[in-house]
């Protein structure tokens, strides 16, 4: 599954005034992408505010992704949850003709320990499909260790990758130092971006990207081809937006810029709401100076 390597960007929804799915300017963030050198896309995840989408928008939204894409680059499609049995399910019963695995947040609010951890990713694993790990702690409220990503990567082939997201990047050292021939680790961190791939990591699966891709994907390959000084100029050029775009949440940041560079409409979906002026204001002066 080398294919996974380098830049995957989760995709935002973008939505209209009345907040139904704007497909025009969804079509224009794939073709920015494709165009300025991100290596894969990241269906349905949760910068796609996945969780406020009805299961027909789901659809239509992957369809249309698969459609604009027209086979350019590989897709990853997320499928989670906090019912291992529902999430089974709906590996099984998902087309992934189309995508190359799919991404699999640890469950949520539930709080397993690390034996139910283990246990939802086996059960997930016996579905036979390539799945990504997708350990988020501040969004999950527990963490997946180190110990317990490293027994699944040695056991199930087909679980061959990690998103790892944890706050504690020795986290991400220690998978990468003991990890199996063919499992992979990706920074689910912006800003870990560069220091992980330098250690051997695949790369990333990224918001700030899908804003600039071309900065991105071309600090990564900087960073496989041990260019570092270089990768790292990069690194610093992007190291304040990327923070502010976090600042009151994802995706309220990253729309913003892409709202900026005239790819979407600044529009979500309760929960969620667009960032403040004063956001606002930062990021925009933070845009002008890159």
């Amino acid at each position: 599954m080398s294919i996974l390597k380098g830049v995957g960007v989760a995709l935002v929804t973008p939505f209209n005034e009345d907040l139904s799915v704007d497909f025009e300017s969804l079509t224009k963030l794939v073709e920015y992408n494709i165009e300025n050198g991100t290596n894969y896309l990241v269906v349905l995840g949760t910068t796609a505010e996945a969780a406020t989408l009805s299961s027909d928008e789901k659809k239509q939204v992957i369809e249309h992704i698969i459609k604009v894409n027209n086979k350019r680059l590989p897709l990853v499609l997320g499928i989670g949850g906090n019912n291992t049995l529902e999430v089974k399910q709906q590996i099984e019963e998902a087309d992934l003709s189309d995508f190359t695995a799919v991404l699999s947040v640890s469950p949520y609010y539930n709080k397993p320990n690390q034996e139910g951890l283990y246990q939802h990713y086996k059960m997930l694993a016996s579905t036979g499909k390539n799945i990504i790990i997708y350990n988020v702690p501040s969004r999950t409220g527990q963490n997946v260790e180190a110990e317990t990503t490293l027994r699944l990567a040695n056991e199930f082939p087909n679980l061959f990758l990690i998103k790892e997201a944890a706050p504690n990047i020795l986290q991400y050292f220690d998978i990468l130092r003991k990890k199996p021939e063919g499992f992979n680790l990706v920074s689910g961190d912006d800003e870990y971006t560069l220091p992980v791939t330098l250690a051997g990591g695949a790369g990333v699966i990224s918001v700030i990207g899908q804003g600039y891709p071309k900065e991105f994907s071309t600090m990564v390959q900087l960073a496989f081809d041990k260019k570092v000084d270089e990768a790292y100029e990069i690194h610093n050029k992007l190291v304040e937006i990327t923070r502010l775009i976090f600042a009151e949440g994802n995706p309220c940041g990253i729309k913003v810029v892409l709202a900026e560079k005239g790819l979407i409409k600044n529009y979500l979906r309760l929960p969620l709401v667009p960032a403040s002026e004063g956001l606002y204001a930062k990021i925009k002066a933070e845009m002008a100076k890159i």
